[in-house]
């Protein structure tokens, strides 16, 4: 009987063991989980400032071409025929 006995508590510790482990795991995958949501936060503010970011250096590209710079030029023409072009189509769409 005592061999039993020895056994069962051995299968007690090892199942013990086991839940501690456990335990362990479950709170190691919570603190993940927050932390990805976390990151998952940053990115998404970061990619907006990127692209609060992109728009405003389109507009300094712009301006900067109007003002006289020789870079940008073609762009810029290019963005103020665009610019005509969908006006047209307003006062087109406003006169029918």
């Amino acid at each position: 009987m005592s061999v039993i006995a020895e056994i069962i508590d051995t299968l007690e510790n090892k199942v013990e063991k086991l839940f501690i482990k456990m335990k362990s795991l479950e709170k190691n995958n919570q603190d993940l989980k927050s932390e990805l949501i976390n990151t998952a936060s940053i990115i998404q503010t970061q990619s907006e400032e990127i692209q609060s970011l992109k728009s405003q250096y389109e507009t300094l590209k712009i301006a900067s071409s109007l003002l006289g710079s020789d870079d940008n030029k073609r762009d810029t023409k290019l963005k103020i025929n665009s610019l005509i072009r969908e006006i047209d189509y307003c006062i087109a769409q406003l006169s029918d």
